[in-house]
């Protein structure tokens, strides 16, 4: 990889320590499977932490469960769920919704 190009994100491992475009990842970085209930189905989900953590906050400030903010989320017909979570949780921290 060249100098200053992009860098990759891994756990602490030994190619981490010997190569410096290489940087552990903190625990918002961690990727978090959930199961989840929409619409009756479950189904397995998979976000970063601080993904997950917004959407407990979003759900909190709306007074609804997670599963329910998700099944909402989920009825606009969005063709990557997981996508479409990122961009709902980012576009309340950038409205100032959520700090």
């Amino acid at each position: 990889m060249k100098p200053g190009g992009p860098h990759v994100y891994a756990g602490d491992t030994p190619a981490a320590a010997k190569n410096p475009t290489i940087r552990p990842m903190n625990d918002e970085q961690t990727i978090r499977k959930r199961s989840v209930t929409i619409a009756g189905h479950r189904t397995s989900i998979s976000l970063e932490t601080a993904f997950w953590d917004g959407l407990r906050r979003a759900a909190a400030l709306r007074g609804v469960s997670v599963n329910a903010l998700i099944t909402e989320i989920d009825a606009e017909q969005p063709a990557n769920l997981s996508s479409a979570l990122r961009v709902y949780v980012l576009d309340l921290y950038q409205r100032g919704e959520l700090t």
